[in-house]
């Protein structure tokens, strides 16, 4: 005789077709996104052509549309972001997780969780009344809205995200594997290095994504400090600008081949940030394999 299902399996079952939704949603919104922008920027790909959009040195809407300067403004300006928020974060989430006493972590947490909440255009407030005239007078250059001012305002932006999720990926970590380090005889510093960071290791190589997803995405703080000039930058005291802020300074009024080239533009973004993402996430399950 068969017995009837359970509450406790229906209800289980139920949750799991409702999570399945969900995600399938998600990878519907996702792939509808990446449609749109295909089909609306194809136009430029194939009038243009894709190396020439992609490694064009000249933007001037209705007869050159090359997007490499906006390449080269993103990558620098997000990598070196990345490059000087990372290490940083890390540090100060050891520091909240590890040294610092339970009063003194709890106040320093809430106030990252405060600053991680303030809206991009502050940022790119501050950045304009503060950044911009320091750089002006420090390196005595006749406009502070450099590439210089976009890093800047860009790790103030990232280090609050930085230091949250890592220092949650390092609370993550059982007790139990750090009283199993001290017990054996093991520094305090030993047993961060080589203990706690390795088993943190995927919660901070996710952090990392998220910044430079952030970093790349970035537009209204960056348009107010980086000058926005669609030349190919060899300086960091130079005007830059990156492929957000060109969707979003001409976007209000381009038409025709010049609005599909701002599509376009959409479109190798995306595919800039998935091939990061999966490339981060390759290296960081190969070195785990390796171990």
């Amino acid at each position: 005789m068969r017995l009837s299902s359970s509450p406790r399996s229906q209800t289980d079952r139920v949750f799991s077709t409702l999570f399945l939704l969900c995600a399938l949603t998600c990878v519907l919104a996702i792939s509808t996104i990446a449609g749109y922008l295909l089909i609306e920027g194809w136009s430029a790909f194939r009038k243009v052509g894709l190396v020439n959009f992609v490694t064009g040195h000249d933007w001037l809407p209705a007869a050159y549309f090359g997007i490499l300067p906006m390449i080269s403004g993103t990558l620098l300006a997000a990598f070196s972001a990345v490059a000087i928020a990372t290490p940083i974060g890390i540090l100060t989430a050891i520091f909240l997780t590890e040294l610092a006493s339970r009063p003194l972590a709890k106040m320093l947490r809430a106030l990252f969780e405060l600053m991680a909440a303030i809206p991009s255009l502050v940022y790119g407030f501050f950045g304009l009344v503060v950044i911009v005239p320091a750089i002006e007078k420090l390196f005595l250059v006749p406009a502070g809205q450099t590439l210089l001012a976009g890093i800047v305002v860009l790790v103030m932006m990232l280090l609050p995200t930085m230091i949250i999720l890592a220092e949650g990926a390092l609370r993550a970590v059982p007790r139990a594997q750090r009283l199993a380090s001290f017990a054996l005889g093991s520094s305090k510093v030993f047993t961060v290095v080589h203990v706690v960071l390795p088993m943190a290791r995927y919660g901070i190589v996710v952090a990392v994504i998220l910044s430079i997803a952030r970093a790349f995405g970035e537009t209204m703080a960056i348009m107010m400090v980086m000058g926005n000039s669609p030349v190919l930058v060899t300086s960091l005291l130079e005007p830059a600008r990156t492929l957000t802020v060109n969707i979003a300074l001409e976007m209000s009024y381009a038409s025709g081949l010049h609005s599909s080239a701002l599509y376009a533009t959409g479109v190798v973004l995306l595919l800039v940030i998935i091939v990061l993402n999966l490339a981060l996430l390759y290296m960081n399950r190969k070195r785990a394999h390796c171990r």
